[in-house]
């Protein structure tokens, strides 16, 4: 068995419940976006997945096994993640934060660095090998956190929130690159609120949403599905309507008479 299974999950914490009875399963090569209001459990979710929470009750299954019995390798070879906010504070060259992905491999540091310089050119950023992460900009940084990603190869890649604090060009060229590792055959579980950044990933169809609130699930859907503009906005209390741009189809929030987006 591969794969992510997790099952009638529990969280909680300070005497409340940050997931509640939470199931759902994650296949080789699928991709699964997890969407909510803040507070929603998303970040639990994923740090209970990661093993770094753990759960009153419930499962988190990796590849067949408890996620707690992981050794550390282990666990690099299964799970890659992407935290919502790295900071990274030493002028580390770009090509030596990759290569430090790869650390669960008992490899030379010649290879770890062609494996790493590799991962740059697949992103086509291999001129940012020499450079410090800490003079790149924000979107640079994030692709050469996604170049860890791949030097990792891990076989899930766990995303929380790829496109924070990036505008809007960078926002979308992160979610292509993101769509392309997963159509290569990658394992996803991205937490967004960028709803229609999602429609940049390709096949729409395929792209699995699972809606949080208050920790429990609220529906799983695919991003094609009709309905997905009113089960969102069910979820978070505003009204959807849906348009086109070019062949992808948006998500509008509709603004009450004398409403005014703030």
């Amino acid at each position: 068995m591969s794969g992510l299974s997790v099952s009638a999950l529990w969280v909680r914490a300070r005497g409340r419940a940050i997931l509640s009875d939470l199931s759902f399963e994650l296949g080789p090569g699928e991709l699964l976006a997890l969407v909510g209001p803040n507070g929603a459990g998303k970040t639990t979710l994923l740090r209970t997945v990661l093993g770094l929470v753990r759960p009153e009750s419930g499962s988190v299954l990796v590849a067949g096994r408890a996620v707690a019995t992981l050794s550390s390798r282990e666990r690099a070879a299964e799970l890659g993640w992407l935290p919502q906010a790295r900071s990274i504070a030493d002028p580390i060259p770009a090509l030596e934060v990759v290569a430090a992905a790869r650390y669960r491999f008992r490899e030379s540091r010649r290879t770890a660095e062609a494996k790493a310089l590799a991962a740059l050119e697949r992103l086509g950023i291999a001129h940012f090998a020499e450079r410090p992460i800490t003079e790149l900009s924000g979107g640079e940084r994030q692709r050469v956190l996604l170049a860890a990603l791949i030097a990792q190869e891990a076989r899930i890649a766990l995303l929380d929130e790829p496109g924070s604090h990036l505008d809007p060009a960078q926002q979308l060229e992160v979610y292509r690159l993101i769509g392309s590792l997963w159509r290569s055959g990658l394992t996803v579980l991205v937490v967004t609120h960028d709803i229609n950044l999602l429609g940049a990933l390709g096949a729409e169809e395929r792209v699995r949403v699972l809606g949080l609130d208050h920790g429990r699930a609220a529906f799983q859907t695919s991003l094609a599905d009709p309905e997905f503009p009113n089960l969102l906005g069910a979820l978070f209390g505003i009204e959807f309507v849906s348009t086109s741009a070019g062949r992808r189809r948006v998500l509008v929030p509709v603004f009450a008479e004398g409403e005014r987006a703030s």
